[in-house]
C-alpha cells in the first residue's frame, strides 16, 4: 500500500473515532437497519424505482454476500447504522460492489464514511485476492460517480462488462477498477 493511501486511512479513522463513528461487518441481525437505511435512500431521496422485493439479498445477508466469500459492512453513529457497502464474490477474481449508501446528514468529505467504507472493501478485496471490482449504479447519482472516479473506477459501457456481472434492474451506468496489490 503506497504512503499516500496508508495515510489517508490513517486520517479517516483518526476523524471516525473523534466523531464516535465505528465500521464492522454486518450479519442478518442487521437486516431491519440495512433495509430502512437503503430504501429511504433509494426511494426517498432518489426517487429510484425499487422495491425491497426487487433486493431480495438484503433479507439474507450472510447467504447472499457471507458465504460467498463477499462481505457486507456498515458504519455507524452512536449505534445507528448510517453507512453501508457490500461487496458480492463473482468469480473469476472479481467482485461486485454493491449498496454502498451512507444517510444523507453523513455523506461527504468531512467524515469520510463512504471513503473508510470503500477502503475496507477494498482491503478485504487485497486479502481475498480479488483483483477486479465492477459497479452499477443509476445516472442520478452523479456524487457517486464522482466518488467512484475519485477512487480510480473507469465508466464502461454495459456491453463491455464481464458475462458474470450480475446486473441489477434499475442500474444504466457502469463503472471496473482493476485492484493494486499493494
Amino acid at each position: 500500500m503506497n504512503i499516500c493511501i496508508q495515510l489517508r486511512s490513517f486520517v479517516h479513522k483518526l476523524i471516525f473515532m473523534s466523531a464516535g463513528i465505528t465500521t464492522r461487518q454486518l450479519t442478518n441481525e442487521y437486516c431491519k437497519q440495512i433495509t430502512d437505511l437503503i430504501l429511504h435512500i433509494q426511494q426517498v431521496e432518489f426517487n429510484v424505482p425499487i422495491k425491497l422485493e426487487d433486493q431480495p439479498d438484503l433479507l439474507d445477508i450472510e447467504t447472499n454476500y457471507l458465504q460467498e466469500g463477499g462481505g457486507f459492512w456498515g458504519a455507524f453513529h452512536n449505534g445507528e447504522l448510517v453507512g453501508t457497502i457490500a461487496l458480492l464474490h463473482i468469480g473469476q477474481h472479481a467482485g461486485a460492489i454493491r449498496k454502498m449508501f451512507v444517510k444523507q446528514a453523513f455523506r461527504g468529505k468531512e467524515l469520510g464514511i463512504a471513503q473508510q467504507l470503500f477502503d475496507t472493501l477494498l482491503e478485504d478485496c487485497r486479502h481475498k485476492a480479488i483483483t477486479d471490482v465492477y459497479l452499477g449504479t443509476v445516472e442520478v447519482l452523479k456524487a457517486a460517480h464522482r466518488f467512484y472516479e475519485r477512487n480510480g473506477f473507469v465508466r464502461e459501457p454495459k456491453e463491455s462488462l464481464p458475462s458474470y456481472f450480475p446486473f441489477m434492474k434499475p442500474d444504466t451506468v457502469f463503472y471496473h477498477l482493476v485492484v493494486n496489490k499493494s
